[in-house]
């Protein structure tokens, strides 16, 4: 008998999403007035700031309680009463890493073009959250994911406020990269798969 076998734990009524939400919700607090204000005016030292503060609350916090829930869910069984967290734990993993990315990018002042794909990936989860919690009347985290849309529909629209100095020689300012296509393909597994096992259905699209 293995060891994961012989432990039996008991459901838990205290999956750790404040966890994940407190990250999120500073994340936004530290990006949000130089985003909307351009306060503080952005340059090398204030990216670098907002970089480390990127990788670690909204990042380091949301992919720790996904990982966490995912744990729950899948080994330990103590979340299982609540099929809606597999959509928490693939979001605040998803978005963990996310902002991995946006820290490390903003702290190293990085080429903001590339964004364009990871913005189509996050608005499809950011859908994929809404119709799950709709489904859950969970109304609150349904309204957080439409936001979530809308920032990661933002993204795209704006790329060059990602940067606070110029591009590198031989691009051009309003440029993007497209998407690759592969990924596209596989966005109805990722769909179908979540519905099927928080909801037991299948949309067949």
């Amino acid at each position: 008998m293995s060891l994961l076998a012989a432990i039996s734990l008991p459901q838990s009524p205290f999956p750790p999403i404040a966890l994940g939400f407190f990250g999120l919700g500073t994340g936004y607090l530290i990006y949000g007035p130089q985003e909307l204000l351009g306060f503080p005016k952005r340059d090398a030292g204030v990216d670098f700031g907002t970089g480390v503060w990127g990788i670690w609350m909204p990042g380091f916090c949301q992919f720790l309680t996904g990982t966490y829930l995912f744990l729950g869910l899948t080994l330990f069984g103590t979340f299982t009463a609540s099929p809606p967290l597999y959509m928490a734990a693939l979001a605040f993993s998803a978005y963990g890493v996310h902002w991995f990315a946006l820290g490390w990018n903003r702290l190293k002042q990085a080429d903001p073009r590339v964004n364009l794909g990871m913005a189509v990936a996050f608005t499809l989860i950011s859908v994929l959250g809404i119709i799950v919690f709709a489904k859950a009347k969970d109304y609150p985290v349904m309204g957080l994911f439409i936001g979530l849309a809308c920032v990661s529909v933002r993204h795209p629209l704006e790329p060059r406020r990602e940067r606070a100095g110029p591009l590198p020689a031989g691009h051009q300012a309003d440029g993007v990269l497209p998407p690759g296509r592969r990924y596209l393909a596989d966005v109805p597994h990722v769909r179908n798969g979540v519905l099927d096992l928080v909801f037991k259905y299948t949309l067949y699209l």
